[in-house]
């Protein structure tokens, strides 16, 4: 039984290319996204590399079109950093059909040309997904098994931050999202996560598999609980100590060495203050250690939810943290966020709460009286400033900090959607240095309403020049991970269909190519260009399931050019998959012009 629903146009001059095999990339991608079970247990989905049938080439033709799957360098695109801003009324709405030339960006107080402008909309986002896989018999089938068929639009990573949470925080939140898996849409797949490492629940629609992960959600700090040290010193009052040279906190840890080490004996002082000393760099240690520890979490979650092809959207809920000497790798979160357009709303795991000024009640400080006022002040500044974070995350990606709040399961709803509309802008940076360095970011608006803007505060410039080949492979990798249209080359995608038996069916990908708009550049009387593309499958849960990558080196003749022109030609690339629902995803990229497309598509093929 073969399904197949072609335009006129691909019908046209269907070139003969061979599939070269994903080799290096498929590595990468397969280390990025884990096999589904299905896929573990039974046969893996395998690619075709046979060609499509074709009319008998042009005299010369075999030598103008050949594909081959050696590393190539292409150009690489200006780098440009993104900033996604929210722009929202007097009220908290956000406000809709803003353009370009209604913002004003500051680079180190330098203003900066925006170079690239978009305005993000999940819903429509929703829509055309909707319509692509409705429009195409060969990619839709309306009911499957007598349900109808949904397809993933929507992930939301919500991660627990049981590092630092406490076990009343713990118990509170996960009443919260109990509540909070009730409202979501069929199109919604949800992960569940901990910075600790501990629980990992994969995408999914399933509201009673969540529901039992969450009953994993526990305290898992690195460090043992209910010690205490002589002298205790907290990472808020160590990171004064040591790496803000505050004289008057290492003079209370003094004092406090002095008391339970050597009985208040003034001729000790200088062991005393050593011992301070000592006390501080361990505490700083094992603080930045933590920090650490859950930061790379983080980037793993970023990481598996930059690789679902829809809007991604990471719910992080913390009670917060000190950064002390780690802000870089909060702005690196927010600038990797950014470029795999994942908004994250952090929830102050706290919910509504007063600055806890005597310490945890089953485990009380051992302060002096001569210490004790200043150690108060040290716990509630650090109690303020753990929430920093949480805003710097939320604020440099377009997202909502929810805090000092007790409908803490009202946030996780609001928490789990995007912005209705975000205005991402991208600019080139002047004469940018590569030494690593923190640039300050403003984002204004030139109109004079009283519209409060939502954006990232700052970025680090890097600190090596990128290789192009492998700047050029991450790039289409990312745009392969997406829902996102690119539209620099017009390209159309279409599937077919056939079912082998019960089990096994042939899935073909079909990229249409409007040559005319290819640029082409003229070596030796003819027209040269390469074009790599990346297919990519995905399951009804957004998980990717294999992939092809071919690269078609062009060497056309201009009577063939002529020709192709009024034409175009067709890619074909083929996988062997089980029946069931599929998001395609087609990436292509060409050398010479340094262009990209992105296109989606879906099928459903019945079991």
């Amino acid at each position: 039984m073969f399904h197949s629903r072609l335009r006129p146009g691909f019908r046209h001059a269907i070139l003969v290319i061979s599939a070269c095999c994903l080799s290096a990339w498929g590595n990468r991608l397969s280390a990025q996204t884990p096999t589904p079970p299905s896929q573990t247990q039974d046969a893996p989905a395998k690619p075709d590399s046979t060609a499509v049938p074709a009319p008998a080439p042009a005299t010369g033709q075999s030598e103008e079109v050949s594909s081959h799957d050696t590393p190539t360098t292409f150009k690489v695109r200006v780098n440009l950093v993104l900033v996604r801003a929210v722009v929202r009324d007097a009220q908290g709405k956000v406000v809709p059909n803003l353009k370009k030339e209604d913002f004003q960006l500051y680079d180190n107080r330098k203003p900066q040309a925006i170079s690239s402008f978009s305005v993000e909309m999940p819903e429509r986002t929703a829509s055309a997904m909707a319509s692509t896989t409705a429009g195409d018999s060969s990619s839709s089938a309306d009911v499957a098994d007598g349900k109808a068929v949904v397809l993933p639009q929507r992930f939301a990573s919500m991660v627990f931050d049981d590092v630092h949470l406490s076990m009343a925080d713990a118990v509170f939140v996960r009443d919260s999202a109990t509540r909070f898996f009730g409202a979501l849409a069929a199109s919604d797949r949800v992960s569940l996560s901990t910075t600790s490492g501990q629980l990992t629940q994969e995408f999914t629609d399933d509201h009673e598999k969540l529901s039992k992960a969450l009953l994993g959600i526990l305290p898992h700090p690195l460090t043992g609980q209910g010690l205490h040290d002589c002298p205790e010193v907290s990472y808020y009052q160590a990171d004064l100590i040591v790496n803000k040279s505050d004289v008057q906190a290492l003079a209370v840890a003094t004092d406090d060495a002095l008391q339970c080490a050597f009985s208040g004996d003034t001729r000790m002082i200088a062991a005393a203050q050593s011992l301070a000393q000592a006390a501080a760099n361990r505490m700083v240690a094992q603080g930045d250690n933590e920090t650490q520890y859950a930061y790379r979490h983080l980037e793993d979650v970023v990481r598996r939810l930059a690789s679902m092809p829809g809007q991604r959207i990471l719910v992080l809920v913390s009670p917060g943290f000190i950064s002390s000497t780690l802000q870089s790798e909060a702005s690196e979160m927010v600038d990797r966020a950014t470029r795999s357009n994942i908004v994250i709303n952090t929830i102050d795991a706290r919910g509504l709460y007063a600055p806890d000024v005597g310490g945890d009640i089953a485990d009380p400080p051992h302060d002096s009286y001569r210490t004790a006022g200043y150690k108060t002040s040290y716990r509630v500044a650090a109690q303020l400033a753990q929430q920093d974070v949480l805003a710097q995350l939320a604020d440099g990606t377009g997202g909502n900090f929810y805090h000092n709040r007790n409908d803490v399961d009202e946030a996780m709803r609001e928490a789990g959607a995007a912005p209705a509309i975000s205005y991402l802008l991208g600019f080139s940076p002047q004469n940018l240095k590569i030494d690593g360095r923190f640039h300050t970011l403003k984002v204004t608006l030139t109109s004079k309403e009283k519209y409060s803007v939502q954006a990232r505060h700052g970025y680090f410039a890097p600190k090596t020049v990128a290789d192009p080949a492998e700047a050029t492979k991450q790039e289409m990798q990312e745009a392969l991970f997406s829902q996102e249209e690119i539209r620099d080359l017009p390209v159309e995608l279409q599937t077919q269909f056939f079912k082998k038996d019960e089990a096994q069916a042939r899935l073909a990908v079909l990229s249409h190519f409007d040559v005319k708009s290819i640029h082409f550049q003229k070596v030796r009387g003819r027209n040269n260009d390469q074009l790599t593309i990346l297919t990519g499958i995905f399951d009804e849960n957004g998980n990717f399931v294999t992939g092809l990558s071919k690269i078609v080196d062009m060497k056309l003749l201009d009577t063939t050019y002529t020709r192709l022109s009024r034409s175009g030609f067709t890619v074909k690339t083929s996988f062997d998959v089980k029946p069931g629902t599929y998001l395609v995803r087609l990436v292509v990229r060409d050398a010479v012009g340094a262009q990209m497309a992105a296109r989606n598509g879906a099928v459903v093929i019945p079991f």
